[in-house]
């Protein structure tokens, strides 16, 4: 599985590079903060795949990077993806390091 740094992930925001981003915590998690990725719980992600593109980067973010690593796996080998980033660390690491002020939990 590939993984993203968020220093990686900022810098790709920053650049205007084209990719997805789905949060795979449940919707209470991302109401309470987030990174502006599409809120994809990890229970619907095989269900939803089809909302996944395949045809750019996709970064998969949670809280630490379990569940979004859980995510990646899921659809590595249900569907075949391999255009995956798990995002290393999560919204914890991106609270740490850009965002002092993040409500995290």
């Amino acid at each position: 599985m590939k993984e993203i740094s968020v220093s990686e992930l900022k810098q790709w925001k920053e650049e205007g590079k084209k990719f997805q981003l789905i949060d795979v915590r449940e919707p209470f998690e991302y109401e309470m903060s987030n990174i502006e990725g599409e809120n994809i719980p990890l229970a619907g992600v095989v269900i939803e795949a089809e909302k996944i593109a395949k045809d750019i980067p996709v970064v998969m973010q949670c809280r630490s990077g379990a569940r979004s690593a859980n995510a990646c796996m899921q659809l590595e080998n249900n569907f075949g993806y391999n255009n995956l980033y798990n995002l290393k660390g999560g919204i914890l690491a991106w609270a740490a390091e850009f965002d002092s002020d993040m409500q995290v939990y």
